[in-house]
């Protein structure tokens, strides 16, 4: 008996399809599972910038952050996002008038523009900053959950460095 040729043409494109799409859902996988990471802001600590809800695109690859990066971090169960200030070998100070100091030295901040109050029942001032710590804050300063209320973020506790933000409140 006779195999029909057309049928055999079906079935190697079935196989071919079947493969490409296996190949591309392990293509997202690795991109989604291990080099970018996807979330939404889990509130407004960040705003203007960010703001709640808004779907932020990061980076987990590189845990080595440097002053004025994004962050995403997980803290005492928490993930949330902030600036970082300062890292390791910095002594960081927030004064009683609200102005942040690092190295003895006052930082002016482009796009902040709250004061940055210390928060009582916060950490104790002033901060040096070990090996693979950084001082992370809100952007928005007033109430923003950062450094100033649970102390230095590790660098276990990054979870990346963000890339873009797709705006979805407030458009």
């Amino acid at each position: 008996m006779k195999k029909d040729s057309r049928s055999d043409r079906k079935v190697s494109e079935i196989q071919r399809f079947l493969l490409f799409a296996l190949v591309f859902v392990v293509i997202i996988w690795a991109l989604f599972g291990l080099a970018l990471g996807i979330m939404l802001a889990p509130n407004a600590d960040m705003y203007p910038r960010i703001d709640a809800g808004d779907l932020v695109l990061y980076y987990r690859l590189d845990k080595d952050l440097a002053a004025h990066e994004t962050a995403v971090y997980e803290k005492d169960g928490n993930t949330l996002i902030g600036r970082v200030v300062a890292g390791a070998g910095d002594t960081v100070e927030v004064t009683e008038e609200g102005e942040l100091m690092i190295n003895g030295h006052y930082v002016s901040e482009s796009g902040i523009f709250y004061e940055t109050p210390r928060y009582e029942g916060g950490i104790t001032y002033p901060v040096t900053l070990s090996e693979g710590e950084y001082f992370i804050l809100a952007d928005s300063r007033e109430g923003g959950m950062d450094s100033r209320y649970m102390g230095p973020v590790s660098r276990d506790e990054i979870r990346g460095t963000i890339i873009t933000i797709i705006r979805r409140n407030n458009i």
